[in-house]
């Protein structure tokens, strides 16, 4: 919870976005092969407009809180970091203020992996998959959950603009230890 002093409140390690979705190169976007679900919408503001690539569409949920979004992969996928797209200044109180990251086989078995509390978010805001050690780069799962816990100012329920989720890009030559970037060194890294 922030506090408030000398007129200013704290905002550390607290999110707030940037205007400009800028991710790693070694990054490819997972969400194609995924399968999205929420758990309620509004009519019009369904799971498509969280994957239109248009910032004026957003999913708003209908009902009770948690409000949660569910991203299950076919097979066990590697998962290094989710990107949010949300706005205080148009959605006010409809603007997450904290959300908790699940992650497991199915629905049976989702452990939490990182809860983030957001300070009035305009913007992309990166939320790294990775635990608290540094050799843990990328989580590895069947499936995502995010649950909107909380919003800003009490709010019901929750605007969501778009939502993003990027893992490892693979090694294009299997059983290189290490990896090369440019297509001449690609071409003839291998014997015949």
């Amino acid at each position: 919870m922030a506090t408030e002093s000398d007129g200013e409140e704290d905002t550390a390690g607290k999110l707030t976005g940037s205007q400009h979705l800028e991710v790693d190169d070694d990054l490819r976007e997972m969400a194609k092969k995924a399968a999205w679900s929420v758990s309620s919408c509004k009519p019009g503001n369904g799971v498509l407009a969280l994957r239109d690539d248009n910032l004026d569409t957003y999913w708003q949920s209908d009902g009770a809180q948690p409000h949660l979004v569910n991203i299950q992969f076919q097979k066990k996928v590697k998962l290094q970091l989710l990107v949010l797209y949300v706005d205080f200044k148009l959605d006010e109180s409809y603007t997450p203020s904290k959300i908790s990251i699940r992650a497991g086989d199915g629905f049976h078995n989702l452990k939490e992996i990182k809860t983030v509390e957001f300070k009035k978010p305009v913007g992309w805001v990166h939320i790294p998959l990775s635990g608290t050690d540094p050799r843990e780069t990328f989580i590895h799962t069947f499936m995502l959950q995010l649950a909107v816990l909380s919003n800003h100012l009490n709010g019901r329920d929750t605007h969501v603009r778009q939502i993003k989720i990027y893992g490892p890009r693979p090694n294009p030559v299997p059983h290189q230890p290490f990896h090369f970037i440019s297509k001449e060194f690609i071409t003839y890294s291998t014997l015949r």
